[in-house]
């Protein structure tokens, strides 16, 4: 079903990404591959449509649970849990790894002590047959141990010809940051990567996807309604299929269903101000209100405070704003995240 919530897993259920796919599947033998796209635009859906598609035993590994400053052990139990999901694929393989204990369908890896086993020997054990290992959010590697990920990963670039690595991310910024694309330094600078990007439907595209999925539920709507649905959304899936749902459960308030998109994006701005501070909440809300350059952000921000914003900080606020793929040349990329930002306080 189109209008489904959650992630894809069939093609037949995921519009309008035949070419995504089409090119990752030619690209599969890519040592690493990159996924970007603003958050909602249909990442996880593509990586997992891709997954099911393709004849290569694989595993995703998801670190949206990676705190910050997160640890082996933290690590460790979302790999175990990746594996334990896809028990049935690896399981001899895994057994074959004495670091390795399988209990039940629980999978437990013995990351400190004797016989421990690190990043670089597992890729070492996972090249004994074609695999694909996938992170998704794959920023979240950032930290105190990403030095150790990434000389793991250009190893196995190195050595392990039969893994294919994915890195998904909806921060594009800090995800290239952590893969250390410009930067001579990391262990991967200068290594062939595929990139793909995926971009938000145009509006002809937009409308044929709430046509079709509104015609799959038997639910009739004027196309009045779809357009205005589109210029509220600007064709990104997951707010166009957060609509569609909503409206075949039967709220047919447009207004409202935006209200409450807003308020998902605004919770998303307001945990940045908390991890960041205030004056990013200030930056957004000015951007939002329609300070579109460095000057007039400046004069916005201290006209608010009363004081003077130094350069470095300024251009920290929005230099990170842009890698959280919040903002871009001072404009949002979503315009429901706009419509959030302006009711920051």
């Amino acid at each position: 079903m189109l209008f489904d919530p959650r992630p894809k897993t069939r093609r037949e259920d995921l519009f309008g990404r035949d070419k995504e796919l089409d090119l990752l599947h030619n690209n599969v033998d890519s040592p690493i591959i990159v996924v970007t796209g603003i958050r909602r635009i249909g990442k996880t859906s593509v990586l997992n449509v891709f997954l099911n598609e393709v004849s290569i035993p694989s595993v995703v590994l998801d670190l949206r649970e990676l705190k910050t400053n997160f640890g082996f052990r933290d690590l460790y139990n979302v790999i175990a849990k990746g594996f334990s999901s896809r028990l049935d694929k690896f399981i001899d393989l895994l057994k074959s790894i004495s670091a390795v204990k399988i209990v039940g369908a629980e999978v437990e890896f013995r990351w400190r002590g004797r016989n421990a086993i690190n990043l670089s020997t597992l890729f070492d054990y996972m090249n004994r047959r074609r695999i694909i290992i996938a992170f998704d959010e794959a920023q979240r590697l950032r930290g105190p141990r990403s030095q150790e990920i990434l000389n793991a990963i250009a190893h196995a670039y190195d050595y392990d010809k039969n893994i294919t690595f994915i890195f998904t991310g909806s921060e594009a910024g800090l995800l290239y940051s952590f893969l250390g694309l410009e930067n001579p330094q990391s262990p991967l600078y200068g290594r062939y990567m595929y990139m793909l990007t995926l971009e938000r439907f145009p509006r002809d595209l937009s409308i044929e996807f709430l046509k079709k999925g509104f015609r799959e539920a038997g639910v009739n709507i004027s196309i009045d309604v779809v357009e205005s649905a589109v210029d509220a959304f600007d064709g990104i899936p997951g707010w166009l299929t957060f609509f569609g749902n909503e409206y075949v459960r039967g709220l047919r308030d447009l207004d409202k269903t935006k209200r409450m998109a807003i308020e998902v994006a605004l919770e998303e701005l307001r945990n940045i101000a908390r991890e960041r501070g205030k004056r990013y909440a200030l930056a957004l809300k000015g951007m939002a209100e329609g300070a579109d350059s460095w000057g007039k952000l400046k004069r916005y921000i201290e006209e608010k405070e009363g004081g003077v914003v130094s350069t470095s900080i300024l251009y920290n606020i929005v230099k990170n704003l842009e890698d959280l793929s919040i903002i871009k040349d001072y404009r949002f990329l979503d315009p429901v995240y706009r419509e959030a930002a302006k009711m920051l306080a």
